[in-house]
């Protein structure tokens, strides 16, 4: 009894040795795991392409220094309205032998 394989007669075909030899490459669930991980990014590559196409971003404006400044100085306004707020407040919160002196 040796071991050595099978082969067939000349013109005869080979009887496959597992039940999957024969299917092809789509039925074999592995596959799919391997051709799904690129194929969602190219995916996702076209759905970002799309939305950045779709909606692009809006022009700055020109004139954006100045209307920095502008809300800066709007800023600066509502702040000094709510300093004596945020001066007490702190104040209270202060323990009284750190309390400044007006001296």
């Amino acid at each position: 009894m040796s071991s050595s394989p099978v082969s067939a007669p000349a013109g005869r075909a080979v009887k496959p040795v597992h039940a999957e030899d024969g299917k092809p490459w789509w039925k074999f669930p592995h596959v799919w795991l391997v051709v799904a991980g690129p194929a969602i990014v190219v995916v996702a590559g076209f759905v970002t392409a799309y939305i950045a196409i779709s909606a692009p971003d809006p022009v700055i404006d020109p004139d954006y220094y100045q209307h920095g400044i502008e809300i800066n100085k709007r800023l600066e306004e509502s702040q000094k309205s709510l300093a004596p707020a945020v001066t007490g407040r702190n104040h209270a919160a202060t323990p009284a032998k750190d309390h400044p002196t007006d001296r």
